[in-house]
């Protein structure tokens, strides 16, 4: 990789993880916004909550990223920046000049999308997996005559 491009990533890296750990250090967790939730609304309680979730996530997110950063810069300093983590292949400096703190190939990057959706629609679909709910149907639904044709 060619050494002016190097450095140029090297000191993009490092301005991120100071602006990043700046925030961090500035990050203020919110607090309750009144006294006694005696004579509170509900509303008024989960609205802070709400708040100080929403802090604690962004916080989680900006130390995730300083750590990415952080392991990119060692690489840097170990020589293997700008190969494949896991195939050793050279990573295309487009793609590092889009995301610096890239260690792996496109084809090995990580696809976190994957793993968002609730565990609940593994249970849960919009049609039945067993005879059950023709079973169910004997004791009523909403369905009119029109519907069972």
């Amino acid at each position: 990789m060619n050494p002016q491009v190097m450095e140029k990533l090297k000191k993009q890296l490092e301005q991120e993880l100071q602006e990043i750990e700046q925030q961090l250090e500035e990050s203020e967790r919110p607090q309750a916004t009144e006294l006694s939730n005696y004579d509170n609304h509900p509303a008024d309680n989960a609205s802070d909550l709400t708040d100080q979730l929403t802090e604690m996530a962004i916080d989680e997110h900006r130390g995730d990223d300083a750590e990415e950063i952080k392991a990119a810069l060692q690489a840097m300093e170990d020589g293997t920046y700008g190969k494949c983590a896991v195939c050793g292949e050279e990573i295309p400096i487009g793609r590092l000049e889009a995301m610096p703190k890239a260690l792996t190939c496109v084809e090995h990057a990580e696809h976190k999308e994957d793993n968002l959706r609730p565990v609940e629609e593994d249970v849960l679909s919009s049609t039945p997996k067993s005879d059950d709910f023709i079973e169910l149907e004997e004791f009523g639904s909403s369905d009119t005559p029109q519907d069972k044709s």
